[in-house]
């Protein structure tokens, strides 16, 4: 049996926890240190996953930037960037954003009914799959492995962190906290409510935290809970 991807889970938010606020241009969290650590991580993944709706708000190239790092990919015997993947059960994804056209490969995981919606809209520029009549991430994760993906870095959404989570299916969470406040309801959260195994009192394994210039970093094992 294929071993799934480690799965790592990014985000930046803010100490009460928000990954943005409710204008409609993105809310810095990183500084350029921690951006650059960022990218760092995805040079040493061999794919990176962001959900449609962060896609279509957002609008990122998804890139590992450092010239320097690609080149070290390649001497490696790897692609120059990772595999680019996405999420959607809707379907509703524009070929104009610029997730298609950066970068190396691209692939998306959708559900029987959206797959011809994906396909029309979308033509060459990305590889589809279905998971079947609902999302189902333990397929996702199967079928990454099966395309030799070892590592999975995971940016966002909330949705996609929660569920995979509340699933116990993420390995490593790292956390940029930021020094903002956000405090607005309709904003967009790291985490939303769910079952998560092991319920309140279920503590993670801390495994690093460290300042990077006004920014903290936490990285967390969900899996090691005590």
């Amino acid at each position: 049996m294929t071993a799934r991807p480690y799965v790592l889970l990014s985000a930046a938010m803010s100490v009460d926890g928000y990954l943005d606020d409710t204008r409609p241009e993105r809310l810095l969290l990183s500084n350029a240190d921690d951006f650059d650590r960022v990218d760092e991580v995805r040079a040493s993944c061999d794919a990176i996953l962001i959900g449609a709706t962060t896609m279509r708000k957002d609008n990122p190239r998804l890139l590992v930037n450092s010239e320097e790092r690609r080149a070290k990919r390649i001497a490696e015997g790897r692609s120059e960037y990772p595999l680019k993947v996405t999420v959607t059960a809707s379907g509703d994804l524009d070929a104009d954003l610029k997730f298609w056209h950066f970068g190396g490969q691209k692939l998306v995981f959708t559900v029987d009914s959206a797959v011809g919606k994906v396909k029309a809209s979308l033509g060459d520029l990305a590889d589809v799959v279905s998971v079947g009549s609902k999302l189902n991430w333990c397929l996702v994760l199967d079928e990454l492995g099966r395309r030799g993906v070892g590592r999975l870095m995971v940016e966002g959404g909330g949705t996609i962190h929660t569920q995979l989570m509340a699933q116990n299916l993420a390995d490593e969470v790292h956390l940029a906290v930021a020094p903002l406040l956000v405090g607005q309801a309709d904003a967009p959260k790291f985490l939303g409510n769910a079952d998560y195994p092991g319920g309140s009192t279920a503590r993670m394994q801390l495994l690093e935290a460290r300042a990077i210039g006004d920014v903290v970093l936490l990285r967390y094992a969900p899996k090691e809970r005590g």
